[in-house]
Formats: C-alpha cells, structure tokens, sequence
C-alpha cells in the first residue's frame, strides 16, 4: 500500500500543480482505502451508492429516535396531502417541505454521528455542531408547520 505523505503547499521546489490535484493523488492512489472504499465507475458505481444510501437510512431509523419521529410525521401527513382537495401546486410544496425535514434530519443524525465519533467528551465546538444541526431542523420543521396552516387556511 501506498504511504500518504503530506505535502507542504508554501515549498516553491514543490512540482507545479494544483492542490486539487495533489491531494487527489496523495488520497486516491490505487491502493488506498478511499479508492477501494469508491468502487468501480459507471452503474455498479451507482448501485454501490444506492446501498450506501440505504445503509444510512438504516442507521438513521435504528439509532436515531428523532428521524424516526420525522419519518412518521411526514408518513402521516403525506397520507393527508394526498386525501386533500389541495390543488397541484400547495401538494408540490406541502411534499416539497416534507422531504425538506428528512433531509435535514439526515445531515444533522451525521453531524451528531460525527462529533460523538470525535469525542464523547463535552466540548464547546462539539455544543455548538449539534446545536446548529438541530436549529436546522427547527427550522424546517417550522417552515413545514406554516406551509401546512397556509395550505390549509383556505378550508376556514
């Protein structure tokens, strides 16, 4: 296996090229962990990723109870969108603003993956990563409730 070796970005008898390159070169090399952890290119490249994906979803829903209490929210309401006489436009935004919440529930149960992974040790910048990860979904979650009261302000 190749040695990663790093490289110093203010040595002028370095060779000219891009860091973007460097570091691509350094990473990747055929036998590196990230190349084989990549897989092949093309389809089987996208099926690969498919899998990853369901691996997370997964993960998400077994480890973290606040996904999964988003994914029954947006099951129920969803259910809702459909039984509506909504017209096709507030359907598209009420769906649009459900997966909006999942998706950011996603991003923040990584944030919290990633920091407990860290450290499990309290630290200031750890508070402040998953704060900011569940303001986000606050934030959805509240862009989802104002979209449902004006969807639904015109049945009163």
């Amino acid at each position: 296996m190749n040695k990663i070796t790093p490289i110093n970005l203010e040595d002028e008898s370095a060779e000219h090229c891009s860091i973007k390159q460097a570091a691509h070169h350094s990473a990747l090399t055929p036998d590196s962990f990230a190349e084989s952890a990549k897989g092949k290119t093309g389809f089987y490249r996208i099926i690969k990723a498919a899998g990853y994906s369901m691996d997370g979803f997964k993960a998400a829903y077994k480890f973290e109870a606040a996904f999964r209490q988003v994914v029954w929210l947006n099951v129920v309401l969803l259910a809702a969108v459909i039984m509506m006489p909504f017209t096709l436009g507030i359907k598209m935004m009420l769906v649009l603003a459900s997966f909006l919440s999942l998706i950011v529930e996603l991003i923040n149960t990584g944030i919290e993956a990633c920091v407990d992974h860290t450290s499990t040790a309290k630290h200031p910048l750890a508070k402040i990563a998953k704060d900011v990860g569940s303001a986000a979904q606050f934030v959805s979650l509240c862009l989802l409730t104002i979209l449902w009261l004006m969807a639904l302000s015109v049945f009163l």
